[in-house]
C-alpha cells in the first residue's frame, strides 16, 4: 500500500545518532498528519548500527530497515531506498543529525506550490571551510554552470521528490548528488530551499577532499548519458573530424616546408603527426559506429524509448502517460 510520504536515510557508522535522529524526526511526522513511513538502509556499518535499527523497526511498524552486506557507499544505500520507498513524496536525508527533521514540513510547503524536486540549500554549513566548505563551492558552480540547473547546494542530502519523476533514475557512482539534474532534464520543476545545517556532535565525517575528483568525473558522465546516449556518434564522430583536420593541416605545413626549401620531411615530425591523427581519426569514427550499434540493441532489444511522456489525450480524453512510457 503506498503512504503519502517515504522518508529515506542512509547510515555508515551511526550508532550514536540514531535514535536522536528518530525521536526528532517522529515527533516531526507525527504533526504532519500525514501517512508516512521512514526507510533507514544501513550501508554495511561496522559498529552497533544495525542493533539500533532492529530496535526501532520491531517497536514502530512504519520503519522498514535495509542492510548491506558491506559498504556500498551513500549512493547505493540511497538507490535502495527510494527503491523499497512506497510514499507519493519521497525525501532523502541524512543520519548523522546535521540535517534538521524540522525542515521536512518547509520542503513539503514548497513543493505544494507546483515543483516537483525542492533541493535543500545549507546556506549556513558547519563544516570546516577548507577541506569541505571551499571544495564544495567550486563544485556547485561548476556543476550549475555545465548542468544548466541553478543550485547552490547539491551535496545537500536532504530534498523532496514527487515519485513520478525519480521513478526511472538509476543511480551509480555519486551521482546522488545529480539527481535534481535528472529530474530538471526530463522536464520536472525544481526548486531550492534555505535548510538548517547542524554541527556534527557524533564521530567523524566520512567524506573529504577525495571525493571531489569522483563528483566531477560523475558528471562528466551524466552530461554525456543526457545529451549524447542516443547519438554518441555526435561525441566520437565530432573528435575524428577535429583529428582530422589537424592531420590535413599538419600535411598542408609539412608539404610547404619541402616546396619552400625550407624543411624535408625526415627534418619534421608533420609527417608522423600526420599519420597519427589520421588513425586516431579512424579509431575515433569506428568508436562511434560500434556505440551507435550498441545504443541500438540496448533501445530495442529492451523495448525502451528514447523519450518520456507526460500526458496522453485519446479518444477526445486526457489520461496519465503508462507507466512504461513515463519511467523510460
Amino acid at each position: 500500500m503506498s503512504v503519502d510520504l517515504s522518508i529515506v536515510i542512509p547510515l555508515y557508522n551511526e550508532e550514536e545518532s540514531i535514535r536522536e535522529l528518530y525521536g526528532e524526526l517522529s515527533a516531526v511526522l507525527e504533526k504532519l498528519r500525514v501517512s508516512h513511513e521512514v526507510v533507514m538502509v544501513d550501508d554495511g556499518s561496522t559498529d552497533s548500527t544495525f542493533r539500533a535499527l532492529e530496535e526501532i523497526a520491531r517497536a514502530d511498524p512504519r520503519v522498514t530497515v535495509i542492510r548491506f552486506r558491506r559498504n556500498f557507499g551513500q549512493t547505493a544505500a540511497l538507490s535502495a531506498g527510494i527503491e523499497h520507498a512506497r510514499g507519493s513524496v519521497i525525501v532523502p536525508m541524512d543520519g548523522d543529525l546535521q540535517n534538521d527533521p524540522a525542515d521536512i514540513p518547509n520542503l513539503l510547503a514548497k513543493m505544494a506550490e507546483g515543483y516537483d524536486c525542492v533541493s535543500g540549500w545549507r546556506a549556513d554549513r558547519k563544516d570546516k571551510a577548507i577541506t569541505r566548505r571551499l571544495p564544495s563551492a567550486v563544485a556547485n558552480r561548476l556543476v550549475s554552470w555545465i548542468s544548466g540547473v541553478r543550485l547552490h547546494d547539491y551535496g545537500c542530502t536532504l530534498k523532496a521528490y514527487r515519485r513520478e519523476v525519480i521513478e526511472g533514475v538509476r543511480l551509480y557512482g555519486e551521482m546522488h548528488r545529480f539527481i535534481p539534474i535528472f529530474t530538471a532534464w526530463q522536464g520536472a520543476r525544481v526548486s531550492e530551499l534555505k535548510v538548517n545545517h547542524r554541527p556534527r556532535r557524533y564521530g567523524a565525517s566520512k567524506y573529504g577532499l577525495s571525493r571531489v575528483g569522483k563528483v566531477l568525473l560523475d558528471l562528466a558522465v551524466v552530461k554525456f548519458l543526457f545529451h549524447y546516449m542516443t547519438k554518441p556518434i555526435y561525441v566520437f564522430g565530432g573528435f575524428g573530424l577535429f583529428a582530422f583536420t589537424l592531420a590535413v593541416l599538419s600535411f598542408c605545413l609539412a608539404a610547404y616546408y619541402k616546396l619552400a626549401g625550407l624543411k624535408d620531411f625526415v627534418e619534421t615530425p608533420l609527417p608522423l603527426a600526420t599519420v597519427m591523427f589520421v588513425l586516431v581519426g579512424c579509431l575515433s569514427m569506428l568508436m562511434g559506429l560500434l556505440a551507435e550499434v550498441m545504443v541500438r540493441t540496448y533501445y530495442e532489444s529492451q523495448s525502451k524509448r528514447p523519450y518520456l511522456a507526460a500526458t496522453v489525450i485519446e479518444a477526445g480524453r486526457e489520461k496519465p502517460a503508462p507507466a512504461k512510457l513515463a519511467r523510460e
